[in-house]
């Protein structure tokens, strides 16, 4: 594409030229109610050679559609002298005393608005959600397959990305991120406001992802320049040496939330008090109550949190004996059949109450002395997005290795008996006896997980993704395949992305 713009199409303007272009847009480009996607399913078709499968543009003077590969819209702009044309697919303006695909600054202004409105009347901005063709449009479409991907089944945001050299470890979350719902809305309505160079915002660049993602293009992505600012940013990322996609994850939560302003329009680096989409999504707070051992006495503290990391069996961390089947398990759907450890084991280990030792005793503020005592975590506050790390890396003066425990986690978990709220409830006697009894608010779904296949020397990062209600996709950098429920339950799990079924809204 040109990037210095056109000298012909100024000619081309004249009087409710927008008008005319919008209507192209939105009747045949980025068409978005069912009245537009019929009429472009039944007239978006060659009017030379009457094809529906080869690349269509239209002519920008005329109500012309003709074949771009088979040159018939070549020969309309060579006989009628309609130099302009609209690529139906992608949307680019084409040039043909040019010879190129050219910029302007107005036209690419009407593009973009009328595909965000078409993204709104699909239903983009909505959780896990997806819109259904009319029978009409069914009748139509099934006459076009160039158009079947607009159904149930559609696979708009399904995009691939290709490998610049180790960054398997960047490209698996980034599949994360840009399929997660409230992310997604807030970058596709353009609502972040920068106030820095744009070359160099984090923010701006993932906008820009996620405009890629949803364009509807299938050939995969090049993402240098995220590569690029993650480089800058994160410094201790740089190089084309493998490194851990979990760290990746939380440089770039920490980058995107510096680079964020908050709802006051102030960016702020106190994740106590931020707004910004990243902290609306992904932060909670976890509660940790040290008791004394002497006078009983409580000490409290909340701290913001962005992922949970979990000990796994087979580390040279002792993992407390599991005891099989338990309320909790089967609440979140697990069970432990042949001893296999679950998520909810090492959630349940992860808030067990923690005797201190006498190697680290606090100063108690009843006492008035150094005393032994005992810590436990909690949730005070869930994040949106739950984050789940499987510490299956262990670095040790004495070891480096990776451990391959299988971890079994559900399609849905229930947060409520890890939270603090239930554990003042066990306190005061009032025991929950079924699942009936717990929060459906703490409910959440899986949505994305990021595996590692090989050893902590050698090894590639894959992700599967969630799409729609109850379709999965493996991607693997460039490649992206159908992936069964079992595929993704049976994988043995590095990150694990929930979203809360429930949302609060104050």
């Amino acid at each position: 594409m040109s990037p210095a713009g056109c000298p012909h199409v100024g000619g081309w303007k004249a009087d409710g030229w927008r008008q005319n272009l919008r209507l192209i847009y939105r009747c045949f480009v980025w068409s978005g109610s069912a009245e537009t996607r019929t009429r472009k399913a039944k007239s978006c078709v060659c009017h030379a050679c009457g094809a529906h499968l080869s690349r269509l543009h239209s002519c920008l003077s005329c109500v012309f559609f003709a074949c771009f590969a088979k040159k018939h819209i070549h020969e309309h702009a060579r006989s009628k002298r309609h130099h302009l044309a609209v690529d139906l697919l992608y949307g680019g303006i084409y040039c043909f005393l040019c010879q190129d695909y050219v910029y302007d600054k107005e036209m690419e202004q009407i593009a973009k608005e009328e595909q965000k409105k078409a993204w709104k009347m699909q239903g983009v901005g909505e959780k896990f959600s997806s819109w259904e063709p009319s029978k009409r449009e069914v009748e139509l479409l099934r006459h076009n397959p160039k158009r079947r991907r607009i159904t149930t089944n559609c696979t708009i945001g399904l995009r691939g990305l290709i490998n610049l050299g180790n960054t398997c470890f960047m490209n698996c979350i980034v599949q994360a991120l840009t399929h997660t719902p409230l992310l997604r809305d807030f970058f596709l309505s353009d609502r972040h406001k920068c106030e820095m160079a744009s070359s160099s915002c984090l923010v701006c660049e993932m906008s820009q992802l996620f405009q890629e993602f949803y364009s509807g293009r299938r050939s995969p992505h090049v993402p240098f320049r995220l590569l690029h600012l993650v480089w800058t940013h994160a410094r201790h990322l740089a190089g084309y040496e493998q490194q851990d996609a979990h760290e990746f994850l939380i440089a770039a939560l920490d980058v995107l939330h510096r680079h964020c302003r908050d709802d006051d329009g102030k960016r702020t680096s106190n994740p106590n008090h931020c707004t910004c989409i990243i902290d609306q999504i992904f932060t909670g707070g976890l509660q940790s109550d040290v008791t004394c051992q002497v006078c009983h006495g409580v000490s409290t503290t909340i701290d913001p949190f962005w992922d949970i990391s979990l000990d796994l069996p087979g580390s040279s961390t002792p993992f407390w004996p599991l005891s099989p089947g338990g309320e909790v398990s089967v609440l979140n759907g697990e069970g432990h059949g042949g001893g296999a450890t679950t998520l909810t084991d090492c959630l349940r280990r992860f808030t067990r109450p923690e005797h201190l030792g006498s190697s680290a005793k606090i100063k108690c503020s009843g006492c008035h002395s150094y005393q032994e005592s005992t810590k436990q975590l909690t949730m005070k506050k869930l994040p949106v997005v739950a984050c789940f790390h499987l510490k299956r890396f262990e670095h040790s003066a004495k070891l480096r290795r990776k451990i391959s425990t299988y971890v079994s986690f559900p399609l849905e978990l229930d947060m409520t008996p890890f939270m603090a709220s239930s554990k003042e409830k066990r306190m005061n006697g009032q025991h929950q006896q079924s699942a009936d009894a717990f929060c459906s608010d703490n409910r959440y779904s899986l949505f994305a997980v990021v595996n590692h296949q090989g050893t902590l020397e050698s090894g590639h990062y894959t992700t599967f993704i969630r799409q729609h209600k109850d379709q999965w996709f493996k991607c693997d950098d460039a490649v992206i395949t159908k992936a069964s429920l079992k595929e993704v339950l049976d994988s043995e799990g590095y990150l694990l992305f929930y979203h809360k079924q429930l949302l609060e809204y104050e």
